[in-house]
């Protein structure tokens, strides 16, 4: 019998089926991954198992004792222990404070720091981690941090160890030496879920796999017997010999417009390099955790680069190539970004349709050049009507928008502004078909004209069908370019796969 083992497990949301009786086990003495792309339901049925989500329906078996965890609290008591991506403890508490929090040994009623100390002493070395435990938690990397973490799952006994995301602020010395511990817990009888999107990974330290689609279990495989490609179709949902070949148009001209040489920064993305042409749009293609957000963020500027630059032609010469250390910088590049998140980092909720449009074109004539209100109706409505956008009233809050209009806004609010090079983060994600439609035939539109666009999308379809050229991306790091004919779903899933620069 496994040690923990849930059964027919499902959780709905208003008009969303997060999980569709979903079964899932991991046995002592096994790590097994959990994987992914976004929506398969990981976190979901991770908040089930811990308690901050109640199941619809189903059953959780801890050591074939049913449980129903009401909390992550009641869950760690129950003997089920997480460790988060964003690490959730106390920074201004030592570690010792820490990984006793909650559970302090007391004497006549009163915390005995001797022994909370002393019993945190023990619980990292049990982890072969020597630190002074008396010390501040910020005083330490992320990385001892997560190992804090585990300390204190440790401490409390803890059965199934869940791991949510825990290498994706590690460098790889920091991974490895996390990999080490879970190998060390492995041996010890723990059983761990390991959440991750990292394909390397997996095949560095897991011992089996579960994949998850759409709120359904595609499958368990021991590591040995998945191939990376075979893992690859089952997160998407295609084989590769299901895939249909589609015709693809050359990239085009030659006349490089935008060139980057090694940009990266630590711990987020590895250097990377590649140019943009004239009229074109180029892909980012690869899983969730590929590193295409993160690519995409370093080009805006919105997340620094700590490495390399970009260079811009037909500019002049003023600041036409550096290292774009704000969305300031990438703007006087005449780079421009549509982000993934459109509800946090594009829209101004409170603000209308109208000066959500304006809002790039304003900044760059500066406040005191106000867009007169005659000149601004006339960008408005002709931008209005080139996207086709659903609004009554240009004065409307842009938060009542559908999910469709509010992204083509955005789109407008960079065309209008001209830029050189226009990123487009998930630009279709979370909109109807025929607004999807919309969006890929004016990218194309746009590029036959002479704009050049860099195309991000977790849909291989869209890249294919939308990208005249395709970086292809995995565990943060750039693992082939395809051109022309070579731009097939086939081809991007392979190389995703094969990891061969």
């Amino acid at each position: 019998m496994a040690l923990l083992e849930m059964a027919g497990v499902s959780k709905a949301f208003p008009g969303v089926l997060a999980l569709d009786s979903v079964s899932f086990s991991v046995d002592r003495g096994e790590i097994r991954a959990l994987m992914g792309e976004n929506g398969a339901g990981k976190s979901t049925l991770i908040k089930v198992l811990t308690g901050v989500y109640a199941s619809g329906s189903g059953t959780v078996l801890l050591d074939g004792v049913s449980i129903a965890p009401r909390s992550p609290a009641h869950a760690q008591e129950l003997g089920v222990s997480t460790v988060y991506q964003e690490v959730n403890l106390v920074p201004n508490l030592s570690v010792a404070e820490n990984v006793c929090l909650g559970y302090e040994p007391r004497t006549f009623g009163k915390i005995n720091w001797r022994k909370v100390n002393e019993r945190a002493r023990r619980a990292m070395s049990r982890l072969n981690i020597d630190i002074d435990v008396t010390r501040s938690l910020t005083d330490f990397s992320t990385a001892v941090q997560q190992l804090v973490a585990i300390a204190r799952a440790v401490d409390r006994e803890a059965k199934v160890l869940v791991l949510d995301e825990p290498t994706s602020s590690l460098d790889k010395i920091e991974v490895e030496r996390l990999f080490t511990l879970m190998r060390k817990l492995r041996g010890d009888g723990m059983a761990i879920v390991f959440v991750t999107h990292f394909l390397e990974q997996v095949y560095s330290v897991a011992d089996s796999v579960t994949v998850l689609r759409n709120g359904v279990k595609v499958g368990d495989w021991a590591v040995t017997e998945l191939p990376r490609q075979k893992l690859v179709a089952q997160m998407l949902g295609r084989d590769l010999d299901e895939v249909p070949h589609v015709d693809h148009r050359e990239a085009i001209g030659t006349d490089v417009l935008v060139t980057v040489e090694s940009l990266g920064r630590k711990n987020a993305m590895e250097p990377i390099s590649f140019d943009v042409r004239r009229g074109e749009t180029l892909g980012l293609s690869g899983l969730l955790g590929s590193g295409r957000t993160e690519t995409m963020k370093m080009l805006s500027g919105a997340n620094p680069a700590d490495s390399g630059v970009i260079s811009v032609s037909g500019i002049g010469t003023r600041g036409s190539r550096l290292r774009p250390r704000s969305p300031r910088d990438s703007i006087r590049l005449g780079i421009g970004l549509c982000p993934e998140d459109r509800k946090s980092e594009g829209v101004c909720p409170g603000l209308s349709v109208s000066e959500n449009l304006l809002l790039v074109l304003q900044a760059r004539r500066g406040w005191l050049r106000v867009i007169r209100k005659k000149q601004a109706d006339k960008i408005v409505s002709e931008q209005i009507e080139r996207l086709r956008i659903t609004t009554p009233d240009t004065r409307r809050p842009i938060e009542n928008l559908s999910g469709g209009n509010q992204q083509k806004v955005l789109l407008c609010r960079w065309l209008v502004a001209e830029p050189t090079l226009l990123l487009l983060d998930e630009p279709t994600r979370g909109i109807d078909v025929g607004n999807k439609l919309e969006i890929r035939k004016l990218i194309t539109d746009l590029a036959k004209k002479g704009m050049s666009f860099v195309f991000s999308s977790a849909e291989l379809e869209e890249v294919v069908n939308t990208c005249d050229r395709v970086v292809v991306l995995r565990d943060r790091r750039k693992v082939g370019e395809l051109k022309g004919a070579e731009v097939t779903e086939q081809n991007v899933m392979a190389r995703i796969a094969e990891g061969e620069a």
